[in-house]
């Protein structure tokens, strides 16, 4: 069995390809069903943000290029080889250490952003609820968390967290300054346009206004921060007042688009207009930009804003990464530990079956035992099977602990039949028992020779 984890990310991918794989939380169980069904698969679990598209799982290593197909035709049949270019296969350490690190944002757009953990969680339990994470995963999942918790509490890389809504407020500021004399609308009000929207106002503006498909949502967030709600019909009437304009909805295609800002532009007559879009996939689309006096942000583009700050938190990374490393180590070990158990267990219970059935065939030779003298009998065998026990187990544990532990591991296995059927191999040791007796005796006589 072998860990893969099969993706792509904003560093390895260009935003228009990645908004092609994202998946929401509502479709993702039906992915993963599909994912899960993928040959030679066992457990699957799929994370898919603004930012990244990563499918773990464990099965067979030669599941690999069936990922590859899955995802290309998740992304509405992006070809193979468009994919491959930006796409990256880790296994068993490398996919460990990968989802360490994305767990503990130092994989992330914004290294220390706070995001990506909730994410990690939130994809944990719809995999868990969709039946597709089982015990490996679940256990690499629940370590992940760990891992991620202690990158957190052992160094400053959370300290003055910031996020890509941070980027996007502090990319308003850069270009307006203070933005005290402004109106800023805010499209949308799930988690991503209400953590800009706050650092935004945290800053102080002139004015905001909240546009949200659902009223509820909208007028809860304006309430918040002192803004008002305005129903989504009136959305282009908000816009040909607003300067600043963050766009994040749910949307999976330009609630912004081309001709509509064409219209918009030619009612704000010339006035430019900053428009933000922190939403993927996009929600405004791209060759808006290309207008006179509008001017789109994307994701991509805050990657430099976020980079900004990326120098203070640097000393920060470096110590996580350790700990990431250190923590990588660790787990596999672990991983690989639970490999000797069942040998372990298994030589233990065939030593103790054989010395049950030679004690069986002798008792009759002793004649009749007291209560004590049987205990005593059953005692020195006990004593003496764990005795014989010892170092096998203590070598089974520490080539456990190896990578090239698994030949040695094997090789016991084969030298105490531990895979031989169990019937047949009482059978052999009873026709042998006499033969066995006989053999003692020419070596003792050999030895008096001698």
């Amino acid at each position: 069995m072998a860990i893969l984890l099969y993706g792509l990310n904003h560093q390895s991918a260009p935003l228009d390809l990645r908004e092609r794989l994202v998946v929401s939380d509502a479709d993702l169980p039906g992915v993963l069903a599909r994912l899960a069904s993928v040959p030679g698969i066992d457990e699957a679990f799929l994370l898919s943000t603004c930012n990244r598209t990563e499918a773990l799982v464990c099965g067979d290593p030669a599941a690999a290029p069936g990922l590859g197909d899955f995802l290309a035709a998740q992304g509405g049949g992006i070809g193979r080889a468009e994919l491959e270019r930006h796409a990256y296969l880790h296994v068993d350490q490398a996919a460990v250490r990968h989802l360490f690190r994305v767990a503990a944002s130092l994989d992330s757009m914004i290294v220390g952003e706070p995001q990506i953990l909730g994410q990690v969680k939130t994809a944990w339990a719809l995999g868990r609820a969709a039946g597709t994470v089982g015990a490996v995963l679940d256990g690499l999942l629940q370590r992940t968390f760990s891992v991620a918790k202690r990158v957190r509490s052992s160094t400053g890389i959370a300290r003055a967290p910031v996020s890509i809504a941070h980027a996007a407020a502090d990319r308003a500021r850069e270009i307006f300054g203070d933005l005290a004399g402004h109106h800023v609308a805010v499209v949308g009000a799930g988690k991503m346009a209400r953590l800009a929207a706050q650092h935004i106002a945290a800053g102080g503006v002139g004015s905001l206004t909240v546009v949200n498909r659902s009223w509820q949502g909208a007028d809860e967030l304006a309430r918040e921060l002192g803004g008002r709600a305005v129903s989504w019909d009136r959305l282009y009437d908000v816009l040909e007042g607003a300067d600043v304009v963050i766009v994040s909805t749910a949307a999976p295609h330009h609630v912004i688009g081309l001709e509509e800002a064409q219209r918009l532009g030619r009612a704000r007559r010339g006035r430019p207009i900053f428009l933000l879009d922190i939403a993927v996939p996009r929600n405004v689309d791209p060759r808006v930009h290309a207008l006179e006096n509008m001017y789109v942000y994307d994701l991509d583009d805050l990657k430099a804003v976020a980079e900004a700050g990326l120098g203070e938190r640097r000393r920060e990374a470096e110590q996580a990464e350790a700990i990431v490393d250190r923590e990588t180590a660790a787990y596999l070990e672990w991983v690989r530990s639970l490999e000797a158990a069942p040998t372990i267990v298994d030589l233990r219970r065939r030593l103790h079956e054989l010395g049950e059935t030679e004690m069986e065939r002798f008792r009759g030779r002793l004649g009749p035992l007291s209560e004590e003298q049987a205990r005593a009998l059953d005692e020195f065998r006990t004593a003496l099977l764990n005795k014989i026990l010892h170092h096998p187990t203590l070598l089974l544990k520490r080539a456990g602990s190896r990578p090239e532990g698994g030949g040695l591991i094997a090789l016991l296995r084969e030298a105490f039949g531990l895979d031989a059927p169990r019937a047949a191999g009482r059978e052999t040791e009873a026709a042998s028992g006499e033969s066995q007796e006989t053999s003692k005796e020419e070596i003792g006589k050999q030895g008096t020779r001698a």
